[in-house]
């Protein structure tokens, strides 16, 4: 069978909208769309109010489909993410950010958080973020990809039609709201999110203000100036580049749309060169690399390989085993420096920084490339490794993944902040605003550097509140903004009864 043609990446489970379904609603629905959407909320408010982690099982087990493994590792990346971030907020007074991106044994240095593999759960941030941009490359090519092989372009011009006309409002309606809340949080509360990296305004008409300006200049993705991040949330930076990727995977899609399916891979691998070895553009190469893979899954389902790929197929476990290990080493490239003289002195590296190519200034991402690309192909073909990202955890971590990026640095910001400062992590910003919550619990700072009792102790608060908001965040937010921008794309879809009748020209 082939891949399951329908997935939308960022809710992180099935929701997809049929465009060709858009042609046959009734114009009463589209009216009646709004209040559905209040009804929604008032019910979505009612269901978030116990997180679902906290809910008894109901002893059914939902059948998952063949990519639900996506959503899994989609999920467990975001986790990636929040780990990283962790590690070096509240070990900032510490110079985290250069002993936990840097080699294991650099400047002799062994912190057991920056062994090779092991540093992934610590400092993987990066292998995720980019993992999630092969993923996007992957599912929103699999629907138009399985369209143009059973030649149905009208409905391929629909799906991406309707995808690009989502797109830019379903990635930025979430950000619009959270950033928002940090903005009144502050102003309306008195608690401020991430402390000592920005200074409210005085008033909360001046904050509302810089805070519009600053949202509208960042959600311009094709600006070519301007502050690569954005201070109510700098963890957001991927956003702009998921829109980027997202507008190249579609203008790829179509460009390529009437080729053969041997001119379209062949296509997609010049593109991928160009992008890496011509010009700077890892981040996009990442997305082409999606498409390439789901290519490469439609072939194997059809049972299309090559034969001299299936008369290996004996080595196959070996083989994939080993290109998973290649890609978690990759993944924990040094990152704390650009500079490639670093690179050349980080034990285990030395070799491998020649095959930066010259076009990549940020070589990171050339071997975060190659990892993320790896690490997409490779689950689907370890058996145990699938079967990890598809249990419950992994899905539900998958389910919420947006609102859990999105959510996890305020959160860190504000509770955590003082959290951790309680508990004996001080910064001099802490020390300044959350006087009284400095040193209030003392926990012993035992155990190595990363993985010390007093950084784990605040997670047992932090981890499942992070989980709620998201939890909540996903029904009340993000699940009302894909719904809001299917509703809003159906108000526009040309319908027959809408048209003008022809007109007889005065000449005939």
């Amino acid at each position: 069978m082939l891949p399951e043609p329908e997935i939308t990446l960022e809710k992180g489970y099935l929701d997809q909208l049929e465009t060709h379904e858009l042609h046959h609603h009734s114009p009463s629905n589209g009216k009646s769309g709004g209040l559905r959407l209040v009804f929604s909320m008032i019910s979505a408010l009612l269901r978030a109010a116990r997180p679902a982690f906290l809910r008894w099982p109901s002893g059914r087990k939902a059948k998952l489909r063949r990519t639900a493994y996506l959503d899994g590792l989609r999920g467990f990346a975001a986790l990636m993410v929040y780990c990283l971030h962790h590690e070096l907020w509240a070990h900032e007074s510490m110079k985290a950010d250069k002993k936990l991106e840097s080699a294991w044994g650099y400047e002799g240095n062994y912190y057991l958080a920056c062994f090779h593999f092991v540093r992934t759960f610590f400092s993987g941030g990066h292998y995720a973020v980019t993992t999630f941009f092969v993923i996007s490359g992957y599912v929103l090519s699999l629907k138009p990809i399985g369209l143009m092989n059973s030649g149905q372009y009208d409905k391929l011009l629909d799906n991406i039609s309707s995808a690009m006309f989502r797109r830019w409002l379903r990635l930025w309606i979430p950000i619009i709201f959270v950033t928002f809340g940090i903005v009144i949080m502050w102003h309306v509360f008195g608690v401020q999110a991430n402390a000592g990296a920005w200074k409210p305004e005085k008033t909360l008409r001046a904050g509302l203000w810089t805070w519009y300006v600053d949202i509208k200049n960042y959600t311009w993705i094709f600006s070519t100036g301007g502050k690569p991040w954005f201070d109510y949330n700098p963890h957001i930076w991927s956003i702009p580049v998921e829109a980027k990727g997202s507008v190249a995977i579609y203008t790829t899609l179509l460009a390529l749309a009437k080729c053969s399916r041997k001119a379209r891979m062949w296509c997609q691998v010049a593109l991928m060169w160009y992008m890496i070895y011509v010009a700077d553009g890892a981040h996009f190469a990442m997305f082409i690399a999606g498409m390439f893979i789901c290519e490469v899954d439609y072939i194997a389902a059809e049972n299309g390989l090559p034969e001299w790929i299936t008369d290996l197929k004996e080595w196959k476990t070996v083989f994939f085993h080993c290109l998973l290990a290649v890609s978690m080493f990759l993944g924990g490239v040094p990152s704390y420096d650009r500079d490639i003289v670093v690179l050349r002195e980080s034990p285990g590296w030395y070799l491998l920084s020649f095959l930066k190519p010259q076009a990549v200034f940020d070589y990171k991402w050339f071997f975060l490339f190659w990892a993320a690309s790896s690490l997409v192909i490779t689950i689907p073909r370890i058996g145990w490794l699938k079967r990890f990202f598809e249990t419950g955890f992994c899905q539900y971590l998958g389910r919420i993944s947006y609102m859990f990026y999105l959510l996890h640095g305020p959160i860190m910001w504000s509770l955590g902040d003082r959290i951790y400062a309680s508990v004996g992590w001080t910064r001099e910003a802490q020390a300044m605003l959350f006087q009284g919550w400095t040193h209030r619990m003392e926990v012993p700072q035992i155990g190595p550097f990363g993985m010390e009792l007093n950084f784990y102790v605040p997670h047992l608060i932090l981890f499942p509140f992070t989980l709620w908001m998201a939890e909540m965040g996903t029904i009340l937010i993000d699940d009302n903004a894909v719904k809001f921008c299917a509703w809003l794309y159906k108000q526009t879809i040309d319908r027959p009864s809408d048209r003008p009748r022809a007109q007889v020209s005065p000449q005939d």
